[in-house]
Parts: C-alpha cells; structure tokens; sequence
C-alpha cells in the first residue's frame, strides 16, 4: 500500500459570463479562474487489497460514489485502463461548501494529481484536466489550477499570466445560493453588463492589479444581491478598508476582495468576524 499526499485549492472567477443555453440543457459559460490558498486536504491509500473507501470530517460531505472525489477516482482507473486492489480516500475540509469556491471540485482534482503522479505522469496536465470534465463543469480547471480562461462547460481551458502579488479576503455568509435556480432567472432576464474578457486578459498580461480589479465582474453578482442585500454590507466593509476590487465568485454565496496589503486583509477579517466565522484571508497559486 502507498498513501499519497495533494493540496486541493479553491478557486475564484475573476470574470463570469453566462453566453447561452446548450441544446444538453448545460450553459455556455466564459470565466477567468483562479485558484487561491484555501485548501482541503486529500490523502488517498493505494492498493488497500480492501473495497473503496472514502472518508471526511465535514458533516453533510457524502462518503461514497456521489463525491466528487471518489468519481475523480473511477473516471481516472477507467480511462487510462490501470488498476488497483482497492483504495482509500481522506479529506480534510477547510473550503467551505456552498459557496461558488469549487472544494468538492478541488478535491476531485487533487485526485486526478496524486493518482497521475503515483503511475509517473501518463497524462499531461492538460489531459488530466480534460479527463477531469467527466467528473464535473469545474474539475478542469481545478485540476490544472493558476489562472486560466475557462469556456464552455467548463472543460475549454487556456493558461493566463499569474496574478501580480496580492492578498484575498473571503467572506461566505450564512445562506447558500441555488445553482440551477439562478441558471433559470438568468436565462429569463437580459444581462445588462458583460465582463471585458479582452480587457482583463491585457491586464494579465500587464500585471497591472489595478486593471484587472476594474475589470472584475461576475454576471450572477446582481442577481444574488438583488436577493441577498448583506453581500452589499460584506462589499461595504471591503470597500472601506482598502480592497481595490469586490465580487461574488461562482453563483455564490462567498464575496471575495483583492487587496494590496496584509494590513487591510486583517483589519477587513476583524470588521467582519464578529458578524461572519467563515472569513479567510488568501493568496493566489
């Protein structure tokens, strides 16, 4: 038996546009993505001579098939035709669920890493990451991780400049945002503003952070506000206190500021922890 070690990495959208219905019923989405040092943790015993496991400590997580990770896990053994005498799957959580920042994506990218690293690479990352669309609309990307133009259902991915040097604060308030509810109101409302995608990748390829923070937009934003005025409070508090840009990532609930500063960072989590446990403070990688 061998045990393997990998960092699972949330991810923000810097940019989020929904372009269309697909005749499948999915959407056609175009979003740069980032991934951010908030991480779970995932350890994954190979060759077990026992049937397949999976364990977690975040209450609510599903233990079996359903996870993201355990699926990650077949599609990997089925498609590159290895095998393995039973394995075992450990998270730690730290990303919080419900919140637009991929963690059970993450997890499920770790898996493809750790498990194409343990038979020496016979994927390239970039195939790791289209084998990954098997699994979910947000495990190429997670996969692969950095930053990156991500289009279609997720499985398009081209690599972007890094981000300049930065600090995220994450904020996830109480409620959770439903997914294919907001999927249904977008599609019955006509999108008054679209992220630059052009723009912002100039800024990339600058590395100016001013730039890229004017050009940070996320189409499900106004929706969920318009329901959810707090996250106009959480924005508020970003704004006062040194963020240069502040956006909702995913289709929520989780806001993210980018600020220049560890200084702001902390004063921003002191404002807010009182009113809000989940709060973070995060670097991209």
């Amino acid at each position: 038996m061998t045990t393997l070690y990998e960092g699972a990495f949330a991810k923000i959208n810097l940019t989020l546009d929904v372009l269309g219905k697909r005749p499948d019923g999915y959407h056609d989405l175009k979003s740069v993505m980032q991934t951010i040092s908030i991480r779970d943790d995932v350890e994954i015993d190979v060759d077990t001579d026992k049937p397949w496991a999976l364990h977690c400590d975040m209450d609510g997580v599903p233990a079996d098939e359903r996870n993201l990770a355990w699926k990650a896990a077949k599609v990997f053994y089925e498609q590159t035709k290895l095998e393995t005498t039973g394995i075992e799957i450990r998270i730690t959580k730290r990303i919080p669920m419900e919140a637009g920042l991929g963690g059970g994506s993450a997890d499920a990218g770790a898996v493809l890493r750790a498990l194409n690293r343990h038979y020496d690479n016979p994927l390239s990352i970039m195939a790791l990451a289209e084998l990954g669309s098997l699994v979910g609309s947000d495990v190429p990307f997670c996969t692969l991780c950095g930053t990156a133009m991500v289009e279609g259902r997720g499985e398009r991915l081209r690599k972007l400049p890094d981000l300049p040097d930065c600090l995220f604060v994450v904020c996830k308030p109480e409620f959770s945002a439903s997914t294919p509810e907001l999927y249904k109101k977008i599609d019955e409302v006509a999108i008054a503003k679209h992220p630059d995608h052009q723009a912002m990748e100039s800024a990339l390829l600058a590395g100016d952070l001013g730039k890229i923070a004017e050009n940070i937009y996320n189409v499900f934003d106004p929706i969920v506000t318009q329901e959810h005025l707090e996250l106009n409070y959480i924005k508020s508090i970003f704004n006062s206190y040194g963020s240069v840009a502040q956006q909702m990532t995913g289709s929520g609930s989780a806001v993210f500021a980018i600020v220049p500063e560890f200084e702001f960072a902390a004063v921003i989590c002191n404002m807010l922890k009182e009113n809000y446990p989940n709060v973070y403070i995060a670097k991209p990688v």
